[in-house]
């Protein structure tokens, strides 16, 4: 099984509003960028999304370390919350409905194609590869605010 790592971060103006997403996988020294974004969003469902998007281009079942600033995304993974969730009908312990329920889907879907192994690292601190997703998820924010100021 090939070992990829991803690195992803997302990022929301107002929480909802614009939002970018950022993802960079790297396979045998090589990498690639991917950058998105969405006129009206959530920072926790671009933080998703960058994810999503990244699992996607991997073309045949992986071994992924995962790296994100997101303790909502690695601690719903690795701690099980998501499985709980949706094993519950998407609902939380405290019987509230779980936010993001279909991307909280596509990912666990993903996530048992390939082996994910999670990783949190602090956001905005000195890991280079998250502040590039940052700063990819950003760019792709600002270039949605630039192409359509009136869907904003």
């Amino acid at each position: 099984m090939k070992t990829v790592t991803i690195y992803t971060d997302g990022a929301c103006s107002g929480n909802p509003g614009p939002g970018g997403w950022g993802a960079i996988l790297e396979y045998r020294g090589r990498e690639r960028e991917l950058s998105g974004a969405e006129a009206q969003t959530t920072n926790n469902r671009m933080e998703l999304t960058a994810v999503i998007r990244a699992l996607e281009q991997l073309r045949e079942p992986c071994a992924v370390e995962l790296y994100s600033d997101s303790k909502y995304i690695i601690d719903a993974l690795s701690l099980g919350w998501a499985r709980g969730w949706q094993a519950k009908g998407w609902k939380k312990p405290d019987k509230k409905p779980a936010l993001n329920p279909d991307l909280w889907q596509r990912l666990l879907e993903l996530c048992e194609l390939h082996s994910v192994n999670c990783h949190w690292v602090k956001g905005h601190a000195d890991n280079p590869k998250n502040n590039r997703c940052d700063q990819l998820a950003v760019e792709a924010r600002e270039k949605l605010a630039a192409e359509t100021p009136d869907l904003l």
